[in-house]
């Protein structure tokens, strides 16, 4: 009896994670569908497949296969079982733990897979914040490599902080960061509350440090990126992890035809024909687009002042409005169009919603907009975002430049690199912790739509976008592919030929 091989997937219990692992399954069952000995399945909680399976056409030969949890039994809401749906961000903590949970699922999972084919080859691709599988992977000879949804330079900083805590061996406002050039330098206020508050002994350090050390014993690590963007992140990530094997095969984005709702599973706060319509009414390159993600937000005063900032530049905006920082996040009830605006005029100057709904100047949507769509349109002129990896990747290839407001996690260095490396990003404001004056987003949004600095960075944005495309493309006369299209092949080779 032939050899079969099973390629088993698990991402961790976050949207920005899903997704990402999503799109690589599909990247792999297009790259193996001519192996009738090779199926790919994908492991999450029951409402995490339940959301998975909606993404997936009937054709698809990739299987979703939930594990046991009870979210309750975490101190969590019923049906709450990733980050991203959590009602208050203690709530995010919980859901971290209680992944932990999932430890022995897995196992039974995996071992009744090769208990019922003694012809079956395993190969597990974990989320770096499940690579405690790895150990288990090691006792039943399964191959495995880890992935991280992040990019190169912001996966390798975030390592060495919680490696290392080098803030903390030092006064100094800049630092150095382990595993970096000499010349590569963090200021304070370019971690996140968790890294600056941590001791090394809390309950998060150990959570984040156990999962990163645990990741470094992967036989290789698979990097959501493109190796001509990211040199210097690539050759921070091999010092700092010693994996000398990293395959990027990134951007693990639809390059084109894809639809939000497809690719995301989230209902819309306003119909993609209608968010369209809107950005057809005004000129090429004069609208920013604001979203801060899927978990993140601001303050109520941010909001304030970020109106403010926005209705005196005169520039026209799409703004995804979610409830403010210390309110409780009431996403799985329903909510009306009505009781919508109700909650964002609370938020909100007086007045702003019918101000800037008379004029034309802005859409404001409720929660979820259709993110790649507006970033396609002639009209989208730059993304004000968070700098999560995700919405870099999609504003990236799109050729779209952005204003950074990083907030958590690895967003900061992001930020970092696509200011300082690739020229394609604009500051303008850390964390919640931060004033902000509505004279400098007036400012910024200026600077940006129609400034000598904005035209600069829409050019480098081009740049990029010619690079992610020529990554994952294949020349039909030469045969010759890609870098992305060959770590691929790479990875998949790993799998065969073991």
């Amino acid at each position: 009896m032939a050899t079969a091989i099973n390629i088993i997937l698990f991402p961790f219990l976050a949207q920005g994670h899903l997704i990402p692992f999503l799109d690589l399954a599909k990247l792999l069952e297009q790259h193996t569908h001519q192996s009738t000995s090779i199926s790919i399945t994908l492991l999450s909680t029951p409402c995490n497949i339940q959301n998975l399976q909606s993404l997936l056409p009937s054709t698809s030969i990739i299987h979703l296969h939930s594990l046991p949890f009870d979210p309750v039994a975490h101190g969590l809401p019923p049906h709450v079982e990733n980050t991203d749906s959590c009602p208050t961000p203690s709530h995010i903590h919980n859901v971290s733990v209680a992944s932990r949970s999932l430890q022995p699922q897995f196992e039974e999972f995996v071992t009744q897979q090769l208990s019922s084919n003694p012809h079956l080859k395993l190969y597990l691709i974990s989320d770096v914040f499940f690579s405690w599988t790895i150990p288990i992977a090691k006792k039943l000879s399964i191959q495995h490599a880890v992935l991280t949804t992040c990019g190169a330079l912001g996966t390798a900083t975030f390592m060495s902080m919680w490696l290392h805590l080098p803030h903390r061996q030092t006064d100094e406002e800049y630092f150095r960061v382990p595993g970096f050039p000499e010349s590569f330098r963090l200021q304070r206020n370019q971690l996140s509350h968790a890294n600056r508050v941590t001791d090394g002994t809390d309950e998060l350090y150990k959570f984040v440090s156990s999962s990163i050390r645990f990741s470094l014993q992967s036989d290789r690590m698979i990097c959501n990126t493109i190796e001509e963007l990211e040199p210097l992140g690539l050759q921070a990530l091999r010092a700092v992890t010693g994996i000398n094997t990293i395959c990027t095969i990134g951007p693990l984005v639809p390059l084109q035809g894809a639809k939000s709702y497809e690719r995301a599973g989230k209902k819309l706060g306003i119909k993609h024909e209608a968010c369209l319509q809107w950005l057809d009414m005004h000129p090429e390159r004069s609208v920013i687009y604001i979203c801060f993600g899927s978990q993140s937000t601001i303050t109520a005063a941010h909001m304030l002042v970020l109106a403010e900032g926005l209705e005196s530049s005169g520039i026209s905006f799409v703004w995804v409005i979610r409830p403010p920082l210390g309110i409780e996040n009431y996403e799985t009830k329903e909510v009306d169009e009505d009781d919508e605006k109700q909650q964002m005029k609370k938020w909100l100057p007086q007045g702003f919603i019918e101000r800037i709904t008379g004029t034309q100047q802005g859409l404001l949507v409720w929660r979820w907009a259709p993110q790649l769509e507006i970033l396609t349109h002639k009209a989208t002129a730059a993304f004000l975002s968070h700098c999560g990896w995700n919405s870099t990747l999609e504003s990236l290839s799109r050729g779209v430049p952005l204003i950074g407001w990083p907030m958590a996690g690895e967003q900061f260095f992001n930020a970092k690199m696509l200011e300082e490396e690739l020229g394609v990003l604009v500051e303008i404001n850390r964390g919640i912790e931060h004033e902000l004056e509505s004279r400098e987003v007036e400012r910024v949004v200026k600077e940006v739509i129609s400034g000598e600095k904005g035209k600069e960075m829409r050019n480098r944005a081009a740049i990029c976008k010619e690079i992610m495309r020529n990554a994952v493309a294949k020349n039909e006369e030469s045969g010759k592919k890609g870098s992305s299209l060959r770590s691929l092949d790479e990875l998949v080779n790993f799998f065969m030929n073991h």
